[in-house]
């Protein structure tokens, strides 16, 4: 706020009357005024200004620390204007939301060093009435008459406070503050004062804009660059400047020059990078970039920036992912992760605990992992527990069943294919990197594809069929599982015995369910308890009558056939209480269906029976030589 010039003498008598007699001349600025009052009322000090509320030295170290952008910055705008300062003895303060100085900029403010000014609070309850106050109050501009000042040391000049807002808030306070009783050119000072505060504003939120884009970018899974002609990194974000670290790029602070990427990419010229240079753009491009590090391959994209006046590109933005990273964030996002713990395996009878404990034991070590039982026994679950128990939860888990492929497709699968030059596909192995892969049915895998396997393993590296001389690095855990006996197999020559040595390091033998018949009871109530939660029905109990049932059978199909069955019981039974009738060990196969006629339903109820032909026998009430018939008809293996 400009005021027009006042008698020093008339502000004098006007501050000598209130102070000495309580009486406020009505020619006294409202607002100052209003501060007189306000001042007077706390017991401010008149005769000296008091600095005794103040950080120590320590603390203010830490707060200058804080606002070092502010300081710096008015800083470098006063050395531009100290001549100014000296020809007219004027101070510059920077001060905090807080009223706390946090500079004193150019000559001593009220005949004090900065030393002895700075960390000091001068709020109205500290030095009472001044134009930091009232600036502060009011939050606007407001010069300040030497007379009108509160502590008569200060009032020998004139002052002006500016305060400085970012998103309409105030974060500081400028000041400038003449020492002596000389006229000022007033409206130089507040045009000087009001230019401080517009461009100190300016560049705070340029500031806040600029971190916030910065910490964006920092946590984006993308590298960035900022690059110029000759392959100078001008900006880069956190995760760029980590890997170019990680392939030998010197910091700045250790060569003295900016990061090259000309020093570490041996085939820079190459690149997408060296083409946006010369004016030609790449989106989403996978780009192989070979360091003496080691090979890395992206998927990057480059946009050319401004132009000069000859039309060559000044400078590239570059957006690269790591494929590695990106098929761990494909994995996440297409729910490739561990959809069971082993706490969720239900079993409390000694030999199961047993088995989920070595689990737990073999998830924390680096070595693969051999899972081997009978068809349904929840092999699947457990390398799901196995997974997101290891130091490998973070990454993918993906899964490949071997018996449901031909031998060509499988390998596909596995490795990964080229095309052509435009179309390539990643196989389950690098999807898995970083992670694990599950193999289910390992048993049924090719010999030849094992052996592939087990060298890539090995050595680290695979190759997509078609790219033989192209080598990825692959971080992978293999899960195997296995219905058969492995080993076995393996003498007789049926399955790789590399790869057999890789994966039975550690190997897991999950009971049957016949063999562990104390965990019925336990698992067909949690199997009952889940499906009501899974399908938000009301949940069901089962009777001793119906847990005795299900205890004194065989469960050949184990965990997934007590699990079918189950399930039937639970949509079939309008009662909130599954009873033994209920129970149909056959499913929805029932011994009146034309399973004569149907080889779906009869395959279906030879499952139930586990291919046992007595038990089979029993279940349709029929003989066995019926049966072995019906066998031969289908096609369908007697044991």
């Amino acid at each position: 706020m400009i005021r027009e010039h006042r008698s020093r003498e008339k502000l004098e008598s006007y501050y000598e009357k209130f102070t000495e007699e309580g009486i406020l001349d009505p020619n006294v600025h409202p607002w100052v005024a209003e501060s007189w009052q306000q001042s007077q009322a706390l017991g401010v000090p008149r005769e000296k200004m008091s600095t005794e509320k103040r950080f120590s030295p320590e603390e203010f170290h830490r707060l200058q620390a804080k606002h070092e952008d502010a300081i710096a910055y008015l800083m470098k705008l006063s050395e531009g204007i100290r001549e100014f300062f000296q020809e007219y003895n004027l101070s510059l303060l920077l001060i905090d939301a807080d009223c706390v100085v946090l500079k004193s900029y150019s000559l001593p403010f009220y005949q004090m060093t900065p030393g002895e000014i700075e960390g000091a609070r001068v709020g109205v309850e500290e030095v009472g009435t001044s134009s930091i106050s009232v600036a502060y109050e009011h939050q606007t501009p407001f010069w300040m008459f030497g007379p009108e000042m509160w502590v008569k040391e200060c009032q020998l000049g004139d002052a002006c406070t500016a305060p400085v807002k970012i998103n309409g808030e105030c974060q500081y306070l400028i000041t400038l503050v003449s020492m002596e009783q000389i006229e000022l050119p007033q409206d130089a000072v507040i045009s000087l004062l009001l230019t401080m505060k517009t461009a100190l504003e300016a560049h705070l939120t340029e500031s806040v804009r600029i971190k916030a884009e910065e910490a964006i970018l920092d946590a984006t899974p993308f590298a960035v660059y900022h690059v110029l002609p000759g392959g100078e990194v001008a900006y880069t974000n956190q995760l760029g400047k980590e890997r170019l670290t990680r392939i030998g790029a010197k910091q700045e602070h250790e060569t003295g020059r900016r990061l090259n990427l000309n020093d570490v990419i041996l085939n820079y010229e190459h690149t997408p990078i060296y083409k946006g240079f010369r004016g030609v753009p790449s989106y989403n491009k996978e780009v192989t970039w070979i360091t003496t590090a080691k090979t890395y391959e992206d998927i990057t994209t480059v946009v050319p920036l401004e132009r000069d006046e000859e039309q060559a590109v000044k400078s590239v933005v570059v957006v690269s992912m790591p494929i590695e990273d990106l098929r761990t964030l494909v994995a996440h996002a297409a729910g490739y992760t561990a959809k069971y713990s082993l706490q969720s395996m239900v079993g409390s009878g000694a030999s199961f605990q047993s088995v989920r404990e070595k689990a737990a034991r073999v998830a924390r070590n680096k070595h693969h992992v051999l899972i081997q039982g009978e068809a349904g026994t929840g092999k699947q679950r457990m390398a799901h527990g196995i997974h997101q128990a290891s130091p490998r939860a973070a990454g993918p888990l993906i899964s490949l069943r071997c018996g449901d492929a031909t031998p060509e497709l499988l390998e596909q699968e596995l490795f990964g294919i080229v095309l052509n030059q435009d179309v390539s596909h990643q196989g389950r192995l690098e999807l898995a990197s970083g992670g694990t892969l599950f193999l289910d049915e390992i048993e049924k895998m090719p010999k030849q594809i094992a052996e592939e396997l087990a060298q890539a393993l090995e050595a680290g590296k695979t190759h997509r069929i078609g790219e033989k001389n192209v080598e990825r690095t692959i971080d992978v855990r293999i899960i195997a599982a296995c219905d058969s006996d492995l080993k076995r197999l393996t003498e007789r020559g049926l399955f790789s015995k590399a790869l057999y040595d890789i994966i039975s390091k550690s190997v897991i033998r999950v009971p049957s369910l016949r063999s562990r018949r104390e965990d019925i009871p336990e698992l067909a109530r949690h199997i009952v308890s889940e499906l009501a939660e899974q399908h938000q029905m009301e949940p069901k109990t089962l009777v001793d009558e119906t847990i005795g049932v299900l205890e004194k059978y065989d469960w050949p199909g184990n965990i997934k056939q007590l699990q079918s069955v189950l399930e039937y019981a639970f949509f079939n039974t309008k009662a909130p209480v599954i009873g033994p009738d209920d129970i149909s060990l056959m499913g929805d196969v029932k011994p009146d269906n034309k399973w004569k006629e149907d080889k779906d339903v009869f395959v279906k109820a030879w499952q139930a029976a586990g291919g046992n032909v007595s038990r089979l026998a029993n279940l349709l009430n029929v003989s066995r030589v019926t049966l072995y018939r019906y066998l031969k008809k289908y096609h369908l293996e007697k044991k």
